[in-house]
């Protein structure tokens, strides 16, 4: 008798070790975003649960009532820097990413309280932001939510929420212009000149175009064998509408670019560039 009862504690107690061994799917498995952004990272940790052949919006998720933007723990935004969204600064930091669905209209929520499971222990007072946005209807069926960082930019990007049918994008900007530009100026003075990448920058934001001009030769004749930096020089000196020497450094791109294996690459855009010259 004593044999069997040590069996069956034996037994019993190897039940919570077997339930630890055991892994399954998860109906809404984690995922984790992590999205270079301006001059730091973006990272947002969620959720993703899928239809299966649910009615989302409306009747799975509700409208008009807080959601935690997935399953599971609510969703986790961190920026690496100061952003602002809906008009409002958000610092460098983790916020929790709520949203309240509607038909017509959503309105998106970052939170102070990372720590929260759901929507549970949600307060507005720990609010940090809330704008509204219009959703926009898919094409196609999206079954597993989906969070994505899109639009990039120097210094805006979007994110965007998709399932089902819906859509919903939420813009966010970093306010670096000024920041950016003093760095690049002082980088200039630095023994190691970082003049393409300065050149690129103003180019891009088209911003102080007469100084990405300046950079950009110095950073062609600096590398005279770097047929991308003619290239740029070139795309400057039109932006600017300097025509001639437009031409002169598209003409040098593809003399440069010559037997390299960038050449027929480099010889398109050189060509295409040119035929835009008046």
């Amino acid at each position: 008798m004593k044999k069997i009862l040590v069996l069956i504690l034996a037994a019993m107690m190897s039940l919570p070790l077997a339930a630890q061994d055991l892994k399954l799917p998860s109906l809404s498995p984690t995922s984790t975003i992590t999205q270079e952004f301006s001059t730091s990272k973006t990272e947002i940790v969620y959720s993703r649960p899928s239809m299966r052949g649910r009615t989302v919006f409306g009747d799975l998720v509700p409208y008009n009532v807080v959601w935690r933007t997935g399953a599971n723990a609510a969703t986790k935004i961190t920026f690496g820097e100061d952003v602002e969204i809906g008009g409002t600064t958000v610092k460098a930091g983790s916020y929790s990413f709520y949203s309240i669905p509607g038909a017509s209209e959503w309105e998106i929520i970052l939170n102070k309280n990372t720590g929260n499971w759901g929507a549970m222990g949600y307060d507005t007072k720990d609010d940090v932001v809330r704008m509204k946005v219009k959703p926009t209807t898919l094409p196609t069926t999206v079954e597993t939510f989906t969070i994505n960082i899109g639009n990039i930019t120097f210094s805006s990007c979007t994110i965007d929420l998709a399932w089902e049918r819906t859509h919903v994008s939420v813009p966010v900007k970093a306010n670096n212009q000024e920041r950016l530009k003093t760095n690049i100026e002082k980088a200039i003075n630095n023994p190691t000149i970082p003049y393409q990448q300065a050149a690129t920058y103003y180019f891009e934001t088209n911003q102080n175009l007469d100084k990405a001009l300046e950079y950009a030769t110095k950073a062609a004749d600096n590398n005279p064998k770097a047929y991308w930096l003619f290239m740029l020089k070139a795309r400057v000196a039109a932006k600017l509408g300097k025509n001639d020497v437009a031409r002169d450094a598209a003409t040098k791109t593809m003399e440069v670019a010559k037997g390299t294996p960038g050449e027929a690459e480099y010889n398109k855009y050189a060509q295409d560039l040119i035929k835009t010259l008046k």
